[in-house]
């Protein structure tokens, strides 16, 4: 498992599972010309996206950010149809840690889709299912948490009632900005969904900032390349390149859940790539 550490927090990537979507839909109204370049696509156009939380450990705490595609979640057509071709080892990935579901003690939630949700929930029997982290709050803005339990006509395809219901008591949202530890910001940006948000750590001169499905890729680093799937494509692109500046100011690291190429990239004040942290393949 790949780590990097900064300042006072390490973060440590598991393995949530992988999907394989369509590369325009990932990358919008850019042409295929210009994105296959960084992130090309297999023979049926599809990408490869992993889904991978990070494991935080800073100050003592065992903090999660999102939860992977959990397992035995999705239907055969739903298998095929999203590419997944893993699903999750996330419990065995924190036991090669010697940690255990339990000991986490927040989940940090940048929004719910079902790629990024389905790991917060087990199937105990059928149609019914419970909560994996039982020891931890789960943090989320307002805007998603409603969302989740209310979601509109194009909304309701990733909003799933199985990773919401056994986790209600332990929810806990904000609104604009919440700190999660000295340092470290939970901000909500909406953009790829309303209720999306973003993580900024700050340290002395350490940061690094959890872009979520606003960066979901390196290759999604020029400011106006959004996905098709954003809710709000032009939030996407106001909030991208203003926490793009602040991080390019910053020389600070960006992390991904998604990227099945890179763990992290640094960039310098002009965002050039100056170090980065790549994805072990088995």
């Amino acid at each position: 498992m790949e780590t990097l550490e900064i300042g006072r927090a390490k973060l440590t990537w598991l393995r949530g599972g992988v999907t394989h979507l369509d590369g325009g839909a990932m990358f919008g109204v850019v042409p295929k010309a210009l994105w296959g370049r960084t992130y090309p696509p297999d023979e049926k156009n599809r990408v490869e996206l992993r889904t991978d939380p990070i494991l935080l450990q800073i100050d003592g705490k065992h903090i999660l950010i999102d939860t992977g595609l959990g397992n035995n979640k999705f239907t055969e057509k739903q298998l095929r149809n999203f590419g997944i071709l893993e699903q999750s080892s996330i419990i065995e990935s924190l036991a090669n840690l010697g940690i255990t579901e339990q000991d986490i003690e927040l989940v940090i939630m940048t929004h719910l889709h079902f790629d990024h949700a389905c790991g917060l929930t087990e199937k105990i029997e059928d149609g019914k299912y419970r909560s994996i982290f039982t020891e931890a709050d789960i943090i989320v803005s307002a805007i998603e948490w409603k969302e989740m339990q209310h979601p509109n006509i194009r909304s309701v395809n990733t909003y799933w009632k199985m990773n919401w219901e056994p986790i209600t008591h332990q929810v806990k949202t904000f609104t604009k900005e919440i700190e999660i530890v000295p340092g470290l910001r939970m901000i909500h940006t909406g953009g790829h969904s309303e209720g999306h948000a973003i993580l900024v750590f700050d340290d002395g001169a350490e940061c690094w900032i959890h872009m979520a499905d606003l960066m979901a890729t390196h290759a999604h680093q020029p400011v106006l390349w959004a996905m098709a799937y954003d809710d709000y494509p032009v939030t996407s692109v106001h909030q991208k390149e203003k926490w793009m500046a602040y991080g390019y100011e910053r020389k600070a690291w960006f992390t991904f859940y998604h990227d099945a190429y890179y763990r992290a990239l640094q960039f310098n004040s002009s965002g050039e790539k100056v170090d980065s942290i790549k994805r072990q393949k088995r």
